[in-house]
């Protein structure tokens, strides 16, 4: 019974502590899917595309605010504890959300929409920078021994969950509204929806326990003694970048940027809603079972597999997809990256929570992470941009290929050289 006890328990926590997670990528998914409208809504233009770029440049707007969020955020969780400052994002990324459901749109209060749906963006930003980073540091230090990265996979299946709710949120208002009145007005009901959850988010989030590790530890840095210690560990920094930017690139390629990809290829938005889904499931599973498989064989060994095949499938499975578009091949790819990016972030996250110093943990990947998302973040406006001046619908297969490149080589340093060992973290090689 006590075994059963402990059982529920870790599973209520997990529950608890990924609740905000899923409100993170609720939203930012959200944006992904009814770009167009919000475009239409609050970045009007004479030029169509011109206007996508605007919103997707606003979209990546929040992620310049991701590393400011991981100092200032990140030095605060590892001072006053995980489950306080888990509550103070929660409540910065009910903010922001709030904003972007409500603003009236630009027709009505003219430049004043954009700033208050930007201003939107920069708060879920600030948040964002460190919630996953609370999260996943969190989830290692409350695992049981030999489960470590089982259970930090939760955090990125937890956003898998969003996006299946968002996905079929977005299907059924496509089919219950006419066109007219999703651009006009209905694309804001998913939004309204996300902050009818934040009163149950913070209450999982208020009934949270502190870890028994970040209890015990003697060390609680300042703000400066923080910004000391990461610019001492500059090249964990850089090398936790260079293993998330294929996180983040495949990330928001397979999901956020699929209804857009869709229209490019002349796809229906319902198609790519229902392809959107099936990587949502396919994602929430590859997660927790590459994780526990990384548990037993190693990080390295898939780390340096799935960025590697990654690298040399993007840019061909983009182009035999592209060459006859039509749903079955837009799913066969899509599971096929999910596949790559499931298998790959199972291991990576936890591998990030393991080269970190404890001392700055939180602060350190939330530093390596944000930055990484911020490049990764305007992988919608940078797609866009590459198959409007390469003329080649494929071309985000080449942004894809290159963040690969930064994965597979930062494996192989992290997991075939020791200059990390004088960073205190030579337990963490496999």
């Amino acid at each position: 019974m006590a075994a059963s006890a402990a059982g529920q328990s870790k599973i209520a926590t997990v529950l608890r502590v990924t609740g905000g997670n899923f409100l993170e990528m609720f939203d930012f998914f959200l944006f992904g899917i009814y770009a167009e409208a919000i475009s239409h809504a609050f970045f009007p233009s004479d030029n169509d595309t011109t206007a996508l770029l605007k919103t997707f440049m606003g979209f990546g707007a929040g992620f310049l605010m991701r590393p400011l969020g991981a100092l200032f955020l990140g030095a605060y969780i590892d001072r006053i504890g995980r489950r306080k400052g888990l509550i103070v994002t929660l409540g910065i990324m009910a903010m922001g959300t709030i904003l972007i459901a409500f603003v009236p749109t630009y027709q009505s209060i003219g430049l004043l929409a954009p700033a208050l749906v930007l201003l939107g963006r920069l708060l879920q930003g600030f948040s964002a920078g460190v919630e996953l980073g609370g999260v996943s540091v969190y989830l290692a230090e409350m695992s049981t021994p030999g489960n470590k990265g089982f259970y930090v996979s939760w955090q990125s299946a937890s956003q898998q969950v969003a996006i299946i709710i968002a996905a079929l949120i977005g299907y059924a208002i496509n089919k219950l509204f006419l066109a007219d009145a999703v651009a006009a007005w209905a694309w804001r009901i998913p939004f309204w929806i996300g902050c009818l959850i934040v009163p149950l988010l913070f209450f999982l989030r208020r009934n949270l326990e502190e870890t028994a590790e970040f209890e015990a530890r003697k060390i609680r840095p300042t703000l400066g003694q923080v910004i000391t210690s990461l610019v001492g560990n500059w090249r964990i920094v850089l090398l936790g970048i260079m293993l998330v930017l294929m996180t983040t690139v495949s990330f928001y390629l397979i999901t956020v940027y699929t209804p857009s990809f869709g229209k490019v290829l002349n796809l229906s938005a319902a198609d790519s809603l229902i392809v959107t889904l099936f990587v949502g499931v396919s994602n929430f599973i590859w997660l927790p079972v590459m994780g526990a498989l990384s548990d037993r064989i190693g990080r390295f060994p898939i780390l340096v597999l799935f960025s590697l095949l990654m690298l040399v499938t993007a840019y061909p499975a983009l182009t035999w997809l592209v060459h006859a578009p039509s749903f079955a091949k837009m799913l066969e790819v899509e599971l096929w990256f999910s596949f790559l990016y499931g298998s790959y972030n199972g291991a990576m996250v936890v591998a990030l929570t393991e080269i970190v110093p404890a001392h700055v943990r939180t602060s350190g990947f939330s530093l390596a992470y944000s930055l990484a998302t911020t490049v990764g973040g305007f992988s919608l406006a940078i797609c866009t941009t590459l198959i409007t001046m390469l003329n080649d619908k494929a071309a985000p297969g080449i942004w894809l290929s290159l963040a690969a490149v930064c994965g597979l080589i930062a494996s192989l340093i992290v997991y075939r050289t020791r200059i990390l060992a004088d960073a205190g973290t030579a337990s963490a090689f496999r």
